[in-house]
């Protein structure tokens, strides 16, 4: 049984440029963002308060916060990976912040220099210092589908690893197809695994879709009870260790969906495609959505 409603978290503007190329101007991230505003997301995942030398695209991440127009009832949040980052997403008035634990241990070494233990180890002191600010604090389970340095990722990992971000104090865990890898005959298992140890309604989803199985993951997903869902207007995004990804599931295809489902989310396709259209034209590729590639400029 679907369900009546599902939540749309926006992961367009850190998720999905945070891998671009081409260096987008301030200027335009914040009209993309306020496009999104109008949209009518309630979650939108504005920047990543990270090391400018890792990833010089979220270098203006306070300037964004500064300029975005605010709206009320939607949440503007900040990824960060330590203490340092969190200081900077309090100082720009985040409303939240994210952080991010891998499922697997060679990715994790990769990605941040610290082993799974670590990182939480890490994350732990990060939730204290939010509580401490009055911040939400959302988690992500990277490469909880597959690996690109180990393979198969045991369902057991991911729901250890998500059970001890729900404990620490995240209110919910984004469970994430780093790769693209997921295909529906999978995430029942995942699911299944994490739901065991965190309860349903705790549980997000974050699907790429590298390989084409996004809509049909979320497809399968609807029907185990999860109702929310990471998506990237245009399907920005990518993968550094998945060359030619096509990056994030795209919002505009996932609304389509959930529209002819009858599903209601209180997001425009329309006001997204809009959204889509300002960042488009600062990019040096077209954006991979079909929706939006069907309906034309």
């Amino acid at each position: 049984m679907t369900p009546s409603r599902v939540r749309i978290v926006e992961v367009g503007p850190r998720d999905g440029l945070q891998n671009e190329a081409a260096s987008i101007p301030t200027a335009a991230k914040v009209a993309f963002v306020d496009a999104l505003s109008a949209a009518g997301h309630q979650v939108i995942e504005v920047s990543a308060f990270v090391s400018p030398k890792w990833v010089p695209q979220m270098a203006d991440a306070a300037a964004v916060f500064a300029a975005i127009s605010k709206k009320p009832g939607t949440r503007y949040t900040a990824l960060v990976p330590n203490l340092a980052g969190l200081t900077r997403a309090i100082e720009a008035r985040a409303d939240e912040i994210a952080i991010f634990a891998a499922a697997s241990e060679a990715f994790s070494q990769k990605n941040i220099n610290q082993g799974i233990d670590a990182s939480l180890d890490t994350y732990r002191g990060v939730c204290e210092g939010a509580k401490h600010a009055g911040l939400p604090v959302r988690a992500y389970v990277s490469t909880a589908f597959g690996c690109p340095f180990e393979g198969s990722v045991d369902p057991a990992s991911v729901a250890r690893v998500a059970a001890a971000l729900i404990e620490m104090g995240a209110y919910e865990v984004s469970v994430s197809d780093t790769i693209g890898i997921a295909h529906p005959g999978q995430v029942p298992h995942v699911v299944s695994a994490v739901a065991a140890r965190v309860p349903i309604d705790q549980i997000a989803l974050h699907f790429h879709d590298t390989r084409g199985t996004a809509l049909a993951n979320v497809l399968t997903a609807l029907s185990l009870g999860v109702t929310t869902y990471d998506s990237s207007a245009g399907g920005l995004g990518g993968c550094p260790y998945a060359p030619g990804a096509t990056g994030n599931l795209a919002t505009e295809d996932l609304l389509y969906m959930l529209d002819g489902l009858g599903i209601e989310t209180g997001v425009s396709l329309e006001g997204v495609v809009k959204a889509s259209r300002i960042i488009e034209e600062k990019l040096d590729h077209p954006l991979a959505s079909r929706y939006l590639a069907a309906a034309g400029k």
